[in-house]
């Protein structure tokens, strides 16, 4: 059965997987548990937030659409970061025991109406995810990019071994000391990572953890960002452009063309 309430957010089961939506924050997962095990980090700035109408840090948050220029506010000086809606309120259109689909309405400081859906979909055998993003004009076409931004767990039990990331890619945005891609595909490094990495045939990343479970993340989209610089979690964002992605690598949403993006998560426990 499916909980629904402003307190405790949306809440999906199957078999021993258990998923928490919150509308009022974002939309974002705000917890993913397995087996009794949470996988995400825990707290408002965390858990698993939308990075749309932009991914990313955009560039003193400027970008043109054709002629037309705007600023976005810097609320990563001197850039713009992760989009609006992270922050804004959701709407929850329909909720079952495994599945939920949010809405939210873009507004200021986006300076183009338009809505971001999100369908989120657990597996009936518990045993993954499906998320689903869409980006909508309500009337003037606009440049956008969307993705997700989850914050897993570096370890999943206390003393336990860490994460282990496992990826290929084809090449990495090499990253300016403004933490933005300088335009440069080098052959990728060894982390620790902040950086985008491009994978032409699709996002699959793999997260062990020895002895307990492995995580893949994939998309049919070919950039992700992954970032394991902080203690407690690692990040890994399949998302529809690189970071600045609004300047360098535009997708249109016209209203006969919305974007979409998704991306599945699926795992198994180990022995």
């Amino acid at each position: 059965m499916t909980t629904h309430d402003s307190d405790r957010g949306v809440r999906l089961r199957a078999a021993d997987a258990e998923l928490t939506l919150r509308p009022d924050q974002g939309g974002r997962i705000s917890s993913l548990r397995v087996g009794g095990t949470e996988l995400l980090r825990q707290g408002e700035r965390f858990g698993s937030f939308i990075m749309a109408p932009w991914c990313g840090r955009t560039r003193e948050g400027r970008f043109r659409n054709g002629a037309t220029a705007h600023e976005l506010p810097l609320n990563a000086a001197p850039h713009a970061i992760h989009g609006t809606v992270r922050r804004r309120p959701w709407r929850t259109v329909r909720a079952d025991a495994t599945s939920a689909a949010l809405i939210c309405a873009l507004a200021e400081p986006w300076p183009y109406a338009g809505r971001v859906t999100q369908l989120v979909e657990l597996a009936e055998d518990g045993g993954g995810l499906t998320c689903t993003l869409g980006v909508e004009t309500d009337g003037d076409s606009f440049p956008a990019q969307a993705g997700w931004h989850p914050w897993f767990l570096r370890n999943l039990r206390p003393g336990g071994p860490g994460v282990e990331i496992g990826f290929d890619a084809e090449w990495q945005e090499e990253r300016g000391a403004d933490h933005l891609p300088t335009g440069r595909r080098i052959a990728p490094e060894p982390g620790p990572w902040d950086d985008c990495f491009g994978m032409p045939d699709g996002v699959d990343v793999t997260l062990t953890w020895p002895g307990h479970l492995e995580l893949k993340v994939r998309s049919r989209s070919p950039w992700a960002v992954i970032y394991d610089e902080q203690a407690e979690a690692v990040c890994v964002e399949p998302q529809s452009g690189p970071p600045n992605g609004l300047n360098t690598h535009p997708r249109l949403v016209t209203p006969l063309e919305p974007l979409e993006i998704s991306t599945t998560w699926t795992w198994r426990t180990l022995p």
